[in-house]
C-alpha cells in the first residue's frame, strides 16, 4: 500500500490533462464545501466568534486531498469570501478577515496544509494517529484565532472564554467522528483493492 498517498491521490487520473482538470475540481469543490459548512452555526451571546462546522471540513479536506491541494482550497475559499461571496459564517467581504474571526480564517490554512501533511505519512490510518493530526490541526487554528483576538482586544482574560472554551467539547466531538471515519474508510478502500491502485 502507498504510504505517502491520500485518498484523493488514490482517485487522481494517471492522464495529465484530466489530473488537472482533477486537482482543480477538488480544489474549487473543497472550497464551496468549507463555505456550506460555515452556514451551519451557532452564534454565542457571549463571544463575537461563532461555533460552525467550518473547522471539521477543513481538517477532513486537508486529511483527504493532501497538504497542497487542502491548503489551496481553504486559500480559494478565502479569496471568495474576500471577493464578496456568501461563504463566511458571518458575511463577506474583507471586513470579515480583518475582524475577530479573521485569525481562524487565516489559521485555516496551515492547518489543512499540516493534516494534509500528515495523511500523505499515513496517520490518517489508524486512530491514534488520526486523533494527534487533529488535535495539531486544531492547535494551529486556535493559535492563529487567539492571536488575532490578542491583536484585537489586548491580552487579557478574556480571550480564552470567548475564543477557546466554548468551542473544545464541539471539537472533541469532530476529531472522535474523524478518527471513527478515516481508519475505517482506508480499510474499506484495501478491502476493495484501491488502496494499492497506484503501487
Amino acid at each position: 500500500m502507498l504510504t505517502n498517498a491520500t485518498v484523493a491521490d488514490l482517485l487522481r487520473p494517471c492522464e495529465k490533462r484530466r489530473a488537472v482538470f482533477y486537482d482543480i475540481s477538488l480544489i474549487i469543490g473543497g472550497s464551496l464545501l468549507i463555505g456550506l459548512c460555515a452556514q451551519v452555526k451557532i452564534l454565542l451571546p457571549f463571544s463575537p466568534v461563532p461555533i460552525t462546522g467550518q473547522t471539521f471540513a477543513v481538517l477532513m479536506i486537508g486529511t483527504l486531498l493532501g497538504s497542497w491541494r487542502g491548503s489551496l482550497c481553504v486559500l480559494t475559499y478565502i479569496v471568495q469570501g474576500v471577493a464578496g461571496l456568501p461563504v463566511f459564517a458571518l458575511g463577506c467581504g474583507f471586513a470579515v478577515l480583518i475582524g475577530p474571526t479573521g485569525g481562524y480564517l487565516l489559521g485555516f490554512i496551515p492547518a489543512a496544509y499540516i493534516t494534509g501533511w500528515l495523511a500523505q505519512k499515513g496517520w490518517d490510518r489508524r486512530i491514534g494517529t488520526t486523533v494527534l493530526a487533529m488535535v495539531l490541526g486544531n492547535i494551529v487554528i486556535y493559535a492563529f484565532g487567539l492571536f488575532w483576538l490578542c491583536c484585537l482586544t489586548g491580552i487579557n482574560r478574556a480571550v480564552p472564554a470567548v475564543g477557546l472554551y466554548p468551542f473544545v467539547v464541539g471539537d472533541l466531538l469532530k476529531i472522535a467522528l474523524a478518527a471513527a471515519v478515516l481508519p475505517s474508510g482506508w480499510k474499506l478502500l484495501e478491502y476493495a483493492g484501491l488502496a494499492d491502485k497506484k503501487e
